[in-house]
């Protein structure tokens, strides 16, 4: 794409975005936009754009300048010489226009020398506007290839950015296969901490039931003597069991016997109560019989 626009003092360069800005031609009535790549690029061509902008700002304010002084250098001299014509005519005769013209020639030659320079110095003026005017010219035929350069890289970094744009959305896609890829590996890891833990107690574990296997070989190499031991003992409950039963059976005879002499105790004890009511009785009777032999003795 290339753009044909001559930068004027009169154009402003406006950012639009971060990588966008335009610029309105008059002339042509056609605004002019370009996008740029980076900020950085925008911002240096925004910066080149305000310099070749004040330059042609500084060339039409020094072309005026020059033309101003040009045309006030004329009207002067344009005054001045009507006059002195005037003069010389109103003098009349030669000898006069002798003795009268001769400062004002001088005079004239003087503004003419003045006039000369003022040419000279605007002819010198105009071949610098000249070569400002060309400098400007290769300034803008510069920023034209600038600005085709840049378009070209437009499209060039909008390929790469589409370009870049895939490769991220590929990339997104798998850093997320990775991450899934990451969880199960962590998962994974869990588990396998968790089965290291639960081996590490089952080798505890086996380490127990290898002293506890241990403890029952040296059981069982004293197994046949506890088995002998267990054997007598046996014989020995039989015998105390026997002897038991023996016990017993003469408990109960004891308990049969007792219960007897506790019957015959019981029966002696209601004879002997009777006995000893008799006993009483007779006692009773002995006494009152003492008593009456008493009272004998005494009536006697």
């Amino acid at each position: 794409v290339i753009i044909n626009s001559t930068i004027t003092p009169n154009m402003t360069f406006t950012k639009t975005s971060q990588k966008f800005g335009q610029w309105a031609d008059s002339r042509a009535n056609t605004v002019f936009g370009l996008g740029f790549p980076s900020e950085q690029q925008l911002s240096k061509f925004a910066e080149k754009f305000q310099e070749v902008k004040e330059a042609a700002k500084l060339a039409r304010d020094r072309s005026q300048e020059k033309i101003e002084t040009s045309s006030n250098h004329s009207q002067e001299s344009g005054r001045e010489t009507p006059s002195s014509t005037r003069a010389s005519s109103v003098n009349g005769t030669d000898d006069e226009k002798a003795s009268h013209g001769g400062p004002a020639e001088a005079h004239l030659k003087s503004e003419n020398d003045k006039l000369k320079i003022a040419l000279a110095q605007s002819s010198s003026n105009v071949k610098k506007w000249e070569t400002e005017l060309q400098t400007l010219r290769e300034s803008n035929a510069r920023l034209s290839t600038a600005l085709q350069e840049s378009a070209a890289s437009i499209e060039h970094w909008k390929k790469q950015f589409s370009a870049c744009k895939e490769e991220n959305d590929q990339l997104k896609s798998k850093i997320e296969e990775l991450e899934e890829q990451c969880n199960e590996i962590n998962k994974e890891k869990e588990r396998n901490a968790q089965l290291s833990r639960r081996l590490q107690e089952l080798e505890t574990e086996l380490q127990d039931k290898e002293l506890e296997l241990e403890e029952l070989r040296k059981q069982g190499e004293i197994l046949p003597q506890l088995m002998s031991e267990c054997e007598s003992v046996s014989q020995q409950l039989q015998a105390a069991e026997k002897k038991n039963k023996d016990l017993e059976e003469k408990v109960r005879t004891l308990r049969t016997e007792v219960e007897e002499s506790k019957h015959r105790q019981t029966n002696l004890k209601t004879e002997l109560k009777n006995f000893l009511d008799v006993l009483d009785g007779k006692i009773d009777e002995l006494h009152d019989f003492r008593q009456g032999l008493s009272k004998l003795g005494v009536d006697n």
